[in-house]
């Protein structure tokens, strides 16, 4: 049985539609990420969910009990729900034992293990204004996870914070869902953050969902250019150069681009039965270097990780059928 159920909920804003007709269910525990450009309305999904907006249409079912808005309630938000916006506030000047004791109602042993959880146990006796931005964080989601909630939401968790404190709370959220046994919904605009955390992925882009499924066939099988770009770089290869490389039925092949992803890119320089093209572009990434190769008139990228190259060496690529997907 699901644990949320969201059916039909669209929401206006100047005659405008900023969230439409969007249906999509969770189930215990599973872990959805939420992706998007700005403006798509990933953040008014969120608050709609969490009770804090009011749906125009549609309903939300969480945990058998209707969702109901600010319009229905006098307190917004609704019991069994924590959300946490990018825009939290902690207020100042205050300890953090003290900050935190004004909403737990838990047993010490278990907001001890919350704290741990949450890696904030060697901060609680430090005052709010001495506070990284990432510990402030931290500090936020406990207050909200003291209510012992069965979802959280999280919006845009991972911007704004250095490599030290984002390696951190990802930490966190990962056992928030498997030690604290709590379903997670999250956004973020980073393709690594989602991929490798989440089981299932929705797409927004203009309020509606253009695609949802597991990271892995987002990523592979993107249905257009727009859900391709969230999640990397990617190259459309273009007519005359894939009549070259492959036989593809027309049916197929109708009004469709075809689409290849860097790391698909297959690069030798003792292979001269491939095909040749001249490097442009080499960036360094740390664990990889990013190649822009000319091949005929076409620019492709290619992910690498060996080293040694240099802009204007001719190399042979090989690109599998396979790896091509159509959008």
């Amino acid at each position: 049985m699901a644990l949320l159920e969201v059916s039909g909920i669209s929401k206006k804003e100047n005659d405008s539609f900023v969230v439409r007709e969007i249906s999509f269910s969770q189930q215990p525990l599973q872990k959805i990420a939420i992706a998007g450009e700005t403006g798509s309305g990933k953040t008014t999904l969120l608050k709609m969910i969490a009770g804090w907006v009011q749906p125009d249409a549609g309903e939300i079912i969480f945990d058998t009990t209707k969702v109901t808005g600010p319009a229905d309630k006098l307190l917004p938000g609704h019991p069994g729900i924590a959300y946490l916006s990018q825009h939290f506030e902690l207020r100042n000047n205050y300890w953090v034992h003290e900050l935190l004791s004004y909403a737990n109602e838990l047993p010490a042993d278990e907001a001890a293990t919350l704290y741990r959880v949450c890696q904030i146990d060697h901060l609680v006796n430090r005052r709010t204004d001495q506070l990284s931005g990432g510990e402030k964080q931290r500090i936020a989601l406990t207050r909200l996870l003291i209510s012992s909630p069965k979802l959280l939401i999280l919006d845009e968790p991972f911007s704004n914070l250095d490599a030290i404190h984002k390696r951190t709370i990802k930490s966190v959220i990962q056992d928030i869902s498997e030690k604290l046994r709590i379903t997670c919904i999250i956004v973020s605009h980073d393709p690594a953050d989602i991929l490798s955390w989440a089981d299932h992925i929705i797409v927004l882009k203009a309020g509606e969902i253009v695609q949802q499924g597991t990271p892995e066939a987002i990523y592979k099988n993107p249905v257009n250019e727009y859900c391709a770009s969230l999640f990397g770089n990617y190259t459309i290869i273009e007519t005359e150069l894939a009549k070259n490389l492959f036989t593809f039925t027309e049916q197929k092949t109708a009004a469709k681009k075809r689409l290849l992803r860097p790391e698909k890119v297959y690069i030798s320089v003792t292979e001269p039965s491939s095909l040749p093209g001249i490097i442009q572009q080499i960036i360094f990434f740390g664990s990889y270097y990013l190649l822009t190769i000319r091949v005929s008139h076409q620019l492709l990228l290619a992910k690498t990780y060996q080293q040694g190259f240099s802009v204007g060496d001719t190399v042979f690529l090989t690109i599998h059928t396979e790896d091509i997907a159509f959008v």
